[in-house]
């Protein structure tokens, strides 16, 4: 999202290199390469507008702190601003979802059809049920396509939730009235409503879903939008905004071809802070919105906190622990902790979503990040280590010539890639052996010169050894 802020920014550091501090004329010539880049961004000129009055008023004359040039002093401005802009003002309790009522706590989704309401439905019970314990009960108020409902009904098995049955022949009222009643004979803690969309707002939807508020009186009520909506976003919200009592928004999409604009622009439109992000698919794809770290990430400097956190997600913490015992016992990482570290990296999703979070000298190589040839590489590679016989993968060293050629016959590739999995395999065991050592600081210069297929030369993850490098 709004790389070409970042790319703005990081060619305003370069030019601004060397002078001594900001002044009226370098600060204007700086002020226009952000206007420019949110505007290309599809931020609403009115947020335009703001931001740049903001940074210009905090901006002028500041002196040059320490080692920085004056680029780099504005981008800490920058980084300040847009962190404000986008809720950082807020406490936490009110960017957190508000459940400190009777319950149970009703949470409606409302937004225009396409946005992701019944995907966010699931998302949402999720992320309840695994970091809040909460007994979560969906329903689904639209009874204009019957597809939205069984799509509910999906999502919500996988998110561990329960779904309360509702059909296109009865109203959204008493649907909703079944819901509540039920939630509350069988103590649920949340009940997630979803409503009807339409393909472009409309009265009859509008007194809808504004009927429903009146009657559920709910805890929160959330405007899904999607974030690839652009200048679009800013007249969605403001329809939402004035019919509805809007506690927080929801970004849609975020992974998408999007120029970010919507994060800016929906936060000033509403006044309401933006609680969750989602992106992708898959129901581990929905986090809670940090203002500071995504002006991070506009500006370029990464998120890297978020990517420990997504990484965290995908780590089997048993096996882990596992791993550590064995090599703390002086045992040696064979080839099947091997396999077991790359299913792990095969369970993290979308590696090009968790390389948007690095800093901005790891973009270009982000961008040559291709998921599908990694998870195909990810299988290939394991292939391999699945044609080994038990004691060839604990002892490596046993894999001779004519095993090689044993192995690449039943794993279907050409002996080659077993020749070029074993090197990868020796280098992780040597980074291994160095983190038992301590020399954490040595296993990562180690890291430097590998390459992953469809991830460029950005280089590995503990655990992975670089693993299938360019071919050749």
């Amino acid at each position: 999202m709004l790389d070409s802020l970042s790319q703005r920014l990081s060619k305003i550091v370069k030019v601004m290199r060397g002078q001594a501090r900001l002044t009226e004329e370098n600060t204007r010539d700086m002020l226009r390469e952000i206007r420019l880049a949110l505007l290309e961004a599809d931020v609403a000129l009115p947020v335009v507008r703001e931001v740049l009055a903001r940074i210009k008023e905090k901006a002028m004359g500041e002196e040059v702190i320490g080692n920085l040039n004056p680029g780099q002093a504005l981008v800490g401005v920058v980084q300040r601003e847009l962190t404000a802009i986008m809720g950082g003002d807020l406490s936490r309790d009110e960017r957190e979802i508000n459940l400190r009522v009777q319950p149970p706590a009703v949470i409606l989704l409302a937004g225009l059809q396409g946005a992701g309401k019944t995907t966010t439905a699931g998302k949402l019970a999720k992320h309840l049920i695994e970091t809040q314990k909460k007994k979560v009960l969906t329903v689904s108020c639209d009874i204009y396509r019957p597809a939205a409902i069984e799509q509910l009904k999906t999502v919500t098995a996988q998110a561990g939730a329960e779904w309360y049955p509702s059909h296109t022949g009865e109203k959204p009222l008493d649907i909703a009235a079944g819901a509540v009643d039920y939630a509350r004979r069988h103590f649920f803690d949340v009940l997630i409503v979803d409503t009807a969309g339409r393909l472009a707002i409309d009265e009859a939807m509008m007194t809808e879903v504004a009927d429903l508020h009146k009657f559920l009186s709910p805890a929160e009520t959330l405007f899904v939008i999607d974030a690839m909506l652009g200048q679009d976003a800013v007249n969605t919200a403001k329809s939402f905004h004035e019919r509805l009592p809007l506690t927080g928004v929801i970004l849609t999409k975020t992974d998408g071809d999007s120029r970010g604009g919507a994060a800016l622009s929906v936060r000033h439109v509403t006044g309401k802070p933006i609680k969750f992000v989602g992106s992708g698919e898959k129901l581990d794809g929905f986090d809670a919105f940090d203002p500071e770290a995504m002006a991070s990430r506009i500006i370029g400097m990464g998120d890297i906190v978020g990517l420990v956190k997504d990484v965290q997600k995908s780590i089997n913490v048993a096996e882990a622990e596992k791993l550590a015992q064995k090599l703390k016992s002086g045992k040696s990482f064979d080839l099947t902790d091997f396999r077991a570290q790359l299913a792990q990296m095969g369970g993290m999703g979308s590696f090009s979503s968790l390389m948007e979070k690095l800093p901005a000298q790891f973009q270009q190589a982000a961008g040559q990040v291709n998921d599908e040839q990694v998870q195909k590489q990810l299988r290939r590679t394991m292939g391999i280590i699945d044609a080994m016989t038990p004691a060839e993968r604990r002892k490596p060293d046993l894999i001779k010539a004519s095993r090689k050629k044993r192995i690449a016959m039943g794993a279907g590739v050409p002996v080659q890639e077993v020749n070029r999995l074993l090197k990868q395999f020796d280098q992780t065991q040597d980074m291994m052996k160095r983190m038992q050592r301590g020399g954490l600081s040595k296993m990562m210069r180690a890291l430097g010169g590998m390459g992953l297929p469809g991830m460029g030369k950005l280089g590995g993850f503990p655990g992975m050894g670089g693993f299938g490098g360019p071919r050749g």
